[in-house]
Order: C-alpha cells, then sequence, then structure tokens
C-alpha cells in the first residue's frame, strides 16, 4: 500500500496543527480576559455617573431624578 503523505509533510502538519491549537487556547484567555475589561470599563463609568449625579445634587441643591 502507498503512504499518502511523506514524514516531512507529516511533521509540518503536526506542527500546523499544534500551532493552531495553542493559538485557539490562548484566544481563549485573550475574550475571557477583553470580557473582564469591558466590565471593568462598565464599573467605572457606572461609579463616575454616580459620583458626578452626587456632586450636582450637593453643589445645586437640586435632585437628579
Amino acid at each position: 500500500m502507498k503512504k499518502m503523505f511523506s514524514a516531512p509533510c507529516r511533521i509540518i502538519a503536526t506542527i500546523g496543527l499544534l500551532m493552531a491549537g495553542c493559538a485557539t487556547l490562548s484566544a481563549c484567555n485573550t475574550v475571557s480576559g477583553m470580557g473582564e475589561d469591558a466590565a471593568a470599563v462598565g464599573h467605572d463609568v457606572s461609579h463616575g455617573a454616580t459620583a458626578t449625579q452626587g456632586a450636582v445634587t450637593n453643589n445645586t441643591g437640586l435632585a437628579t431624578h
């Protein structure tokens, strides 16, 4: 029976698959980290809005609701 791929082709294919697997795993961490960063920005914006609302109320005596 004739082999479909030579040894160098199999080695290159194996290395390519391993590299693709590593890239996929690192992408999962990157996407997860991006989600955490986006959540942190959301929390910061919320805290900033609350602080601004409090400052407006304290300085003007007007309700912001």
